[in-house]
């Protein structure tokens, strides 16, 4: 009989299998990133069950996470001609229709799952709101985020996304309201500690960041934006140095990310680290001027060379990049005695906080110069 045979002569065993087993078959490939294997699996079985429609759309979510977003497509209305209402068939075509530009027909796809009855579904209107988060439809992403949290309150991850998406709509303040709340739930999510750290800091909490960014480990982070302000935060608040123990495990992290750097991200922090006398900043270099100055602005991709134009209470009018114009307002600072830049913006932003009331930061120099001007003490024109 059939049982008789070795278990690992796949060639017999697999006979056996029903197109439900060789979905389930690819799908933990799939999940081990193992897609090769598990287009093979999913090609196998079609030609077994050209019919399975969840085997066609198996194959679509294989090239989708290839990037073969032609292949996906077609793969997707294969097997929704075969099953029209196929909840994973509908998100993963919607989420190929954002990724080539018609936002209309993807929502279109996500409201047929909705009117399905799917909305207390945990995981597939997850899928949905990170697929539009992803691809700038931060509004349809909230209203998604949303329903997860009315069906499952307890949900972490839900939570911390609704943050992500306010954020991006502009509205910090329930931003941190809903991180600070998937906190609650997961204490344990460095992505959301990091994401609520750089909220915080973008405005002006800096203690508060501090303690956000503290609560995560060096290789939680992977990009270099936090890194270089848990640096900056660590160092003037604890004047700390670089060989520091308490800092030293997050340079090396910097270091570890500024070697897997792109070409172009190199060029574009080469080009951020060329300082206005024309001479150049090794990006990896971590002195305090670096870490507060060049790369925070590069990593936040500005166009290099982008000038401003600002105008002190005197009328004095100051022109040039953010750097640029911190330099020659220390350069006319009568009553600055001399010391370094960052020491510069360190001194004004305490003396602005004691007079005003209004935190300034002192960690890059664009957020210097609008954090003096919100304190009255410059006008930004340009």
């Amino acid at each position: 009989m059939w049982f008789d045979f070795p278990p690992g002569d796949r060639r017999i065993s697999d006979s056996f299998l029903s197109s439900d087993d060789y979905a389930e078959k690819a799908h933990r490939l799939y999940t081990e990133g193992r897609y090769d294997a598990a287009l093979d699996v999913l090609r196998e079985a079609i030609g077994i069950f050209p019919q399975a429609a969840e085997l066609h759309i198996g194959v679509a979510y294989a090239h989708l996470a290839r990037d073969e977003i032609a292949w996906a497509l077609q793969s997707f209305n294969e097997g929704l001609a075969l099953e029209p209402n196929n909840e994973d068939g509908l998100a993963g075509l919607g989420e190929v229709l954002l990724k080539v530009g018609k936002p209309d027909r993807a929502l279109k796809c996500f409201n047929a799952i909705l009117a399905l009855g799917f909305r207390e579904d945990h995981d597939l209107m997850q899928q949905v709101g990170r697929a539009l988060f992803r691809e700038g439809v931060f509004d349809h992403a909230r209203d998604f985020f949303e329903l997860v949290l009315v069906a499952h309150p307890d949900s972490a991850e839900a939570a911390a996304c609704l943050g992500y998406a306010a954020h991006r709509l502009g509205d910090d303040a329930s931003a941190v309201r809903w991180l600070r709340r998937a906190l609650e739930l997961d204490s344990n999510d460095a992505e959301a500690q990091i994401y609520l750290g750089n909220v915080l800091y973008d405005g002006g909490d800096f203690d508060g960041a501090l303690e956000h960014f503290d609560s995560t480990s060096p290789q939680d982070h992977m990009e270099e934006l936090a890194l270089w302000r848990y640096v900056a935060l660590k160092k003037s608040m604890y004047r700390l140095d670089a060989d520091d123990p308490d800092v030293l495990p997050w340079v090396d992290r910097l270091q570890e990310l500024a070697a897997a750097m792109s070409a172009d991200d190199k060029m574009l922090a080469e080009i951020e680290a060329t300082l206005p006398d024309g001479t150049f900043l090794d990006p990896r270099q971590l002195d305090f001027f670096a870490a507060q100055l060049s790369l925070p602005q590069a990593m936040r991709h500005r166009r290099a060379g982008e000038t401003h134009d600002v105008t002190m209470k005197d009328g004095v009018t100051y022109q040039g990049t953010w750097e640029q114009i911190v330099l020659q307002i220390v350069k006319d600072d009568d009553q600055w005695v001399g010391g370094s830049l960052a020491q510069y913006m360190e001194d004004v932003a305490r003396r602005s906080r004691e007079q005003t009331g209004i935190a300034v930061p002192s960690t890059d120099a664009e957020s210097f110069i609008r954090g003096i001007a919100e304190a009255g003490l410059l006008q930004i024109s340009a």
